[in-house]
């Protein structure tokens, strides 16, 4: 394709391709901070998961050893009006 351009269309269209490429790298930029934004969260959701399995494990064991025989849950006491 060979056509012949002027040095003014030349121009123009080198001016457009160069503002196509800094919207383009105006978009990466952005992208790329909210990858990292989310990154970020997902360490600290993460984290909180992670403590929260552990605190439920601690609540199951001590569940499990107030249910063990011989001991009485404070639901299974009669009121004293009975």
């Amino acid at each position: 394709m060979t056509s012949t351009l002027s040095p003014a269309e030349l121009n123009q269209q080198l001016e457009s391709l160069e503002s196509r490429l800094a919207y383009q790298e105006h978009w990466l930029d952005t992208l790329d901070q909210a990858v990292a934004q989310q990154e970020r969260r997902l360490a600290t959701l993460e984290q909180l998961s992670a403590l929260m399995r552990e605190r439920l494990r601690e609540q199951h064991q001590a569940l499990q050893a107030n249910d063990a025989p011989g001991t009485s849950r404070p639901e299974d006491d009669i009121p004293p009006h009975y």
